[in-house]
């Protein structure tokens, strides 16, 4: 190990951004594997982009980590099977707005690996964009973006950064905290070998500057010995929110500014959070694919706030329930967390590869009404894309359509940021959406 490692300061300070209570119960809570359940009902939509098609039938036995989704297109991802068992059916369901197909498995209860599974081999830079694709991997905490797009750079477009995000800043969700903690091994030797194989110049750990444990793991990695020429850098973040969202931490990393409608790839950075980059790197050296997720399970209404390994496809109802269940007086159970998460409409909804978090809310108190806008700027002050939420409302309200394009409006993150200061409580965020996908239907 060298001498004094330096931690860098950001490079970029964001506009706007707000401050959160963390709410961080669970980071101190090793994470718990929960048994397979009865059955696991498996979507082939879990990412953004063309759905998988099923290759499998009914009656067919499968096992963990059998392939049962094959992707259809440049962007979409394959599923491979969570438990080992018996296809029973393969159904239509709704996910995400949209109608997909399900496979539908029968545990045995076993969890035998696919005995077909092995090491992958990595011998150029192509290899790793076809390792993510193999892996089923995407993100795994937001949209769901298949990583091997984002890997399948094109010689003429240089990559010199690689940025790993362990931001993790929305309230309750501790699961790539815990990724680090826990397999800390697979994060340094993912860090190293994608730094190798992708021959990019420096990577830089980004992390809170509030998270101290974590802090002084990935520090080592900044100063281990393979490091000679001193380009892994660990960056300590100001504990703000959404410090951890994509084009805010290439800002914060780098200085840089990626365009709408562009690719993190399109200003010299590749962005990869931490447990992806430990989930890559265990199936480059195991085969196994995408198979299980690290879920935090928290919020004023869990009765025992964990972190759970669950097996995609397992349904919310058993997921709570291996929690302790939840209060009687629960009234939201959120995918994620309560900033950027969505409401499940359906108990029986289940884990998929995007799941980092399920939050669980008591009912509130009355929320207090809606009032008119009164002009007070603390939106835009709030915004980290530096937008102008009250003036999109108002030409969403009018009509104009063209004034949405003059706004910007695309450079939403929908962080949720401008409804969270609004003290007239207007619901911006929702607002925000609506005007983007205006455009997309004009579009």
């Amino acid at each position: 190990m060298k001498g004094k490692e330096r931690i860098l300061r950001p490079a970029g300070r964001i506009h706007g951004g707000i401050l959160l209570p963390h709410l961080k119960g669970t980071a101190d809570l090793e994470s718990v594997v929960m048994p397979p359940p009865a059955v696991v009902k498996i979507p082939m939509l879990q990412h953004i982009g063309a759905p998988a098609e099923p290759t499998v039938k009914p009656g067919d036995k499968v096992f963990v980590g059998t392939l049962i989704g094959k992707e259809s297109g440049f962007v979409s991802a394959p599923v491979h099977s969570s438990v080992s068992g018996t296809v029973k059916a393969i159904e239509d369901t709704a996910v995400g707005g949209r109608n997909t197909k399900c496979v539908v498995i029968e545990s045995d209860g076993l969890m035998e690996k696919d005995p077909d599974l092995k090491p992958f081999e990595v011998k150029s830079k192509a290899d790793i964009a076809l390792a993510a694709e193999r892996c089923g991997l995407v993100g795994l905490g937001g949209a769901g973006f298949p990583t091997k797009v984002k890997l399948s750079v094109k010689d003429e477009t240089p990559i010199d950064t690689l940025i790993i995000n362990g931001a993790e800043c929305e309230p309750y969700i501790t699961s790539d905290y815990r990724e680090c903690m826990e397999k800390y091994d697979d994060v340094i030797e993912g860090i190293y070998f994608l730094k190798e194989k992708l021959n990019i110049d420096r990577v830089i750990i980004c992390i809170e500057s509030n998270k101290e444990k974590a802090i002084n793991k990935l520090y080592t990695i900044a100063a281990d010995k393979r490091d000679k020429d001193d380009t892994v850098k660990l960056m300590k973040l100001p504990t703000s929110y959404p410090q951890g969202a994509e084009k805010v931490i290439i800002y914060s990393a780098t200085g840089r500014k990626v365009p709408a409608g562009k690719l993190p790839s399109d200003v010299g950075c590749i962005v990869m959070n931490i447990t992806s980059i430990a989930t890559l790197y265990r199936f480059i050296k195991t085969g196994m694919p995408l198979v299980s997720k690290r879920i935090t399970v928290d919020g004023t209404a869990v009765k025992e706030p964990k972190n759970i390994i669950a097996p995609i496809g397992t349904s919310i109802k058993d997921v709570l329930e291996f929690a302790g269940g939840i209060s009687e007086d629960a009234s939201e159970v959120i995918f994620g967390g309560p900033m950027m998460g969505v409401d499940s409409c359906d108990i029986n909804s289940v884990v998929e590869k995007r799941t980092n978090a399920l939050t669980v809310m008591r009912e509130e108190i009355k929320l207090p009404a809606v009032t008119p806008c009164i002009r007070c700027g603390r939106c835009a002050r709030a915004c980290p894309m530096n937008l102008y939420p009250a003036s999109v409302e108002a030409a969403v309200d009018h009509g104009f359509t063209e004034k949405l394009k003059k706004l910007n409006v695309n450079y939403c993150m929908e962080c949720g940021s401008c409804s969270f200061v609004c003290p007239a409580k207007r619901p911006l965020t929702q607002v925000m959406r609506l005007a983007k996908a205006e455009l997309r239907r004009e579009k």
